[in-house]
C-alpha cells in the first residue's frame, strides 16, 4: 500500500489505536525558505530546561511557547507562559487549521541546531492539553526522521518529515503510542519544528 496514495488526511500512519497524517510538503519551498528565515530570527528562543530526579537539566535544543492567551504549560517539570501570537505563528496557524480542518489556540516550537540535538520516546500527554485532541506538527529546515513506538507491543512506524511539511497526530494516539525525533551525525543544518495544540482550562 502507498502511504500517500489520495488523500492524506484519509491514510492513517499507525496500523491501529490513534490517528496520524502526513500531508507531506504544503508550502511551496519559496514560501517554507521564508517561513524557516523568519522563524530562525523572529522567535524568542530559549534554551530548553526541565527538572530531572530534582536536577536542573539545560538542553542545547531550544524552544518557545506561544498562544492566543498566556496559557502556563507544564512539562518536564518546568512551566512556561505562553507569549502573544506573531503575524507569521498566525498565518502558519490558519493554514495549519485550513488544512486538517482542526483549530487550535498554542503553539509549541522546537529549534534543532543539527542532527546532534534530537527528542527521547514521550507522548503528549500533559494535563494542560485537550484530551485525544489533534496535534499538529509543521517543519521547517533540515529533514530529519520521525518514528512512533506503540507502548504496549512496541510496534514500530517512522518516516522522514521534509522541509515545508505537516503531520497531524489525534484521536488516541498519544494514550498509546510514544514518538520520538531521533539524533543523527547524517544532519548538519538546523530544524524548526512547530506543534499547534489546544489548551484547556
Amino acid at each position: 500500500m502507498n502511504l500517500f496514495e489520495s488523500d492524506p488526511s484519509q491514510t492513517n500512519l499507525l496500523p491501529k489505536e490513534g490517528t496520524v497524517n502526513y500531508y507531506g510538503t504544503v508550502f511551496s519551498k519559496t514560501d517554507a525558505d521564508f517561513y524557516y528565515e523568519r522563524l530562525l530570527n523572529h522567535i524568542a528562543w530559549e534554551n530548553d530546561q526541565a527538572v530531572i530526579f530534582g536536577k536542573l537539566i539545560v538542553t542545547k535544543r531550544k524552544v518557545a511557547w506561544y498562544g492566543e492567551k498566556p496559557f502556563e504549560y507544564t512539562y518536564s517539570n518546568i512551566t512556561k507562559t505562553a507569549l502573544p501570537w506573531t503575524d507569521e505563528l498566525l498565518a502558519l496557524k490558519r493554514k495549519t487549521e485550513e488544512l486538517s480542518g482542526e483549530t487550535f489556540n498554542s503553539c509549541l516550537l522546537n529549534l534543532y541546531h543539527n542532527g546532534d540535538e534530537g527528542m527521547a520516546w514521550h507522548s503528549d500527554g500533559e494535563k494542560d492539553l485537550k484530551k485525544n485532541g489533534a496535534i499538529a506538527s509543521l517543519s521547517f529546515g533540515a529533514e530529519r526522521k520521525f518514528a512512533f513506538k506503540h507502548k504496549e507491543d512496541k510496534t514500530m512506524v517512522s518516516l522522514q518529515l521534509a522541509h515545508g511539511s505537516l503531520l497531524i497526530m489525534k484521536d488516541t494516539t498519544q494514550s498509546h503510542w510514544l514518538h520520538r525525533l531521533p539524533p543523527t551525525k547524517l544532519v548538519t543544518k538546523p530544524r524548526v519544528n512547530l506543534t499547534f495544540r489546544t489548551i484547556v482550562r
